[in-house]
């Protein structure tokens, strides 16, 4: 039944994000000028399409059309996604998942979403993805729509499955100017990949160590202070 109650939460929050809703004077504005305005229902579509097109193409499929040409992902190393996808087989059944959580820079050039996942063994765990619009000004110069492709990805399994929750949840970044370079909070691994929105209003900083311990750290700007909005710290395998 939760189930039900998020899908529709979905559908409500993408039918007020296209037309119910109305936008801001500031939206307006930026639209007018052609500049980026944020938008959460971007990376929902985003989430509901890999997804689906993990079910009907294949899991790795999926996930390599929609990398990044400089995607990177825990394996539990930090890796290059490209490169450690290409000729990957599919499984017989992708696993599945679902977004719980939405977060967005102000300016709508990056997002995070959040939520769980299930494979066809019967396993569950959560998951991150960040995503980033890709030459939003060339695309829309060019007359062709906005895309976006997945810059980082990892999951990680759990001993109970996530609750479900009842609406999918969003966040966007404050627009207020003079945001401080953040400074990361995360363990320091041999490998590590730092990734910035745009309008630097949205941060992440993934690590991995030897002993394939790794984390992500996720920090949104709230106006006044980096607020941390995601922190994975997973301790190496035994």
């Amino acid at each position: 039944m939760k189930r039900l109650f998020a899908a529709f939460g979905i559908a409500l929050l993408l039918a007020s994000c296209a037309g119910n809703g109305r936008p801001s004077d500031r939206d307006r504005f930026l639209r007018a000028a052609g500049k980026p305005v944020a938008n959460p229902s971007d990376i929902v579509k985003a989430e509901l399409a890999f997804a689906r097109l993990a079910r009907d193409e294949g899991q790795w499929t999926a996930f390599r059309e929609t990398a990044a040409p400089d995607a990177i992902m825990f394996t539990p190393e930090l890796v290059s996604a490209p490169v450690w996808l290409k000729g990957k087989a599919d499984p017989p059944q992708a696993t599945e998942w679902q977004a719980h959580k939405i977060f967005m820079s102000c300016d709508g050039s990056m997002g995070v979403a959040t939520g769980a996942w299930q494979d066809a063994k019967g396993g569950s765990g959560y998951f991150t993805t960040i995503w980033q619009k890709q030459d939003a000004q060339g695309r829309r110069q060019r007359g062709k729509e906005i895309e976006w492709k997945w810059v980082f990805d990892h999951g990680v399994p759990l001993d109970k499955p996530l609750a479900e929750p009842d609406f999918v949840t969003t966040r966007v970044a404050s627009c207020a100017k003079g945001t401080p370079a953040p400074n990361a909070a995360a363990p320091i691994g041999e490998k590590n990949k730092v990734g910035f929105s745009a309008d630097r209003t949205l941060y992440w900083n993934a690590e991995s160590s030897a002993d394939q311990s790794r984390s992500l750290l996720v920090r949104l700007w709230n106006g006044e202070k980096w607020e941390d909005i995601v922190f994975d710290d997973v301790a190496a395998t035994q």
